[in-house]
Formats: structure tokens, sequence, C-alpha cells
């Protein structure tokens, strides 16, 4: 499946640029239901379709309008959900918007960071910088950590986390994305390794923001429709955790 999805994501990148907002529609919206199946595991209630009716406004939003629309979407949207849930009574009410609220957030209203990317001057090659250096992260940090992981990085949240396979995701990430941010946006190398710089923190972060979240709600995977990768949101906490960084650096620089 993560090959399929792979060539989903570049035929259509280079092809026809709505398609692929319809791909990151269609993950993204894998991931938050695995998020709201997860949340109601302890009675928290989300409702499905009115959030994911809101991240399909939030990126086409973002795509045809511009970061003003995007904000603009998502802040009806939030609106929208408090009076939803306000309907079915007092009790739990805060529980429930709250953690409706998180699913916006994340990863609706980061993903559409993806969709600003996208709309920009050579909009497919900044979203190739940003996927392939945010995954050179976990393909450094799993080779790193297997060869030379000896010391725990948080043992409570990740267990598997290694200072050694941190350092393995910092020189991939970085070295990724000096080369593309030269060879596809024709940018000075310093100007990548800065992104990849960023990139490694900030998707390192996502990975354990992810696994507090699954952690405090007593499971392992979001779910299994990535066979050996876990779920949608197993995969996609990295990349939500890093587009906004990468969004505004490429802006400044390129």
């Amino acid at each position: 499946m993560g090959v399929g999805l792979g060539a989903a994501v570049i035929g259509s990148l280079y092809t026809v640029k709505e398609l692929f907002l319809a791909v990151v529609i269609a993950a993204v919206g894998v991931g938050m239901v695995e998020l709201v199946k997860a949340f109601g595991t302890r009675q928290i209630g989300v409702p499905l379709v009115p959030v994911l009716a809101g991240m399909a406004a939030m990126l086409a939003g973002a795509y045809w309008g511009g970061p003003g629309w995007l904000l603009a979407i998502f802040a009806m949207t939030v609106v929208a959900l408090m009076v939803w849930r306000m309907f079915r009574g007092t009790d739990g009410y805060v529980r429930d918007v709250t953690a409706t609220v998180l699913v916006t957030v994340y990863p609706s209203l980061l993903a559409g960071f993806v969709a600003l990317l996208l709309a920009q001057d050579q909009g497919p090659d900044r979203v190739v910088v940003f996927i392939a250096t945010t995954v050179a992260s976990d393909i450094g940090g799993y080779v790193a950590g297997v060869l030379f992981g000896r010391h725990k990085m948080s043992p409570v949240i990740s267990p598997k986390k290694t200072w050694e396979g941190f350092a393995g995701s910092a020189l991939a990430c970085m070295a990724v994305g000096g080369w593309l941010t030269v060879w596809l946006l024709e940018a000075e190398i310093w100007k990548g390794v800065v992104i990849g710089a960023v990139v490694v923190v900030l998707a390192t972060l996502g990975d354990l923001v992810e696994s507090v979240i699954k952690r405090d709600l007593g499971i392992k995977d979001m779910s299994s429709v990535l066979p050996g990768h876990g779920g949608m949101m197993d995969r996609l906490d990295s990349l939500v955790a890093a587009v906004v960084p990468v969004w505004a650096l490429l802006s400044l620089f390129v």
C-alpha cells in the first residue's frame, strides 16, 4: 500500500494538481477516522462527518483562496462544531469539544499548509521537497537506530527512539533537503540544509506527540490500515508537524 500511495502522490502532483489535493484529503481523512475511533475507546465523542467536512473545506479553501481562507474556514468550522455538540447536552461538553478542536487542528488545519505549498509557484516541486525531506527523517532514524542505537531518547514516551537514531535522521534530512532544494528549486544548498535541520526536530517531536496520544488512549497503533506500519496517522504524524515551518521557510527562501 505504501508503494501505491507513493505512486499516487507523484503521479497526481505532476499531472493534475487537484488530484493530489484529493489524495491528501483522502489520506488525512483516513487519519481523522482513526483518531475519532481512538477517542471513542475512551468515550470521547468527536462527530466524524462534520470534522471531515471541515477538513475538506479547509484544504480546498487554502488551495484556491490562500492562508486567509484557510484561517477563516478553520474558525467557522470550530464554531460550527461547538454548536453541533451543544445539542447533545451539557454532560461531557468540554471534554468532547476539546477533543474535537484537537482533531480539527491536528491534522486538519496543519494539512491545509500542504495545499498552500501546492498552490505556490513550483508547487509540486515544493511538495516533493517537503515530503522527501520528512520521510528521510524516518528512514535515516530507523537505519541509524537499528545499527547504532544505544541511548534512549525518551523511554517513557517512545522506547524505540534513540539519540543515535536522531543523529541519523538529522544527517538524512539535511542531505536530502540540500540536494532537492538545489535540484528542484535551484536554490542555494544551505537553504535546503536549514530546512532539513528544522524538519528533523519537528518530525521527531510530531512522532513523540502521537506516541503520547496513543499511550494516553492505551493503544499501540492507530489502526492496521498500513500493514507493518500501523495506521495512517502513524505515517502522517511527522508530516503534519513539519509542514508549517517548511511552508514558511520555502516562502522565505525561494
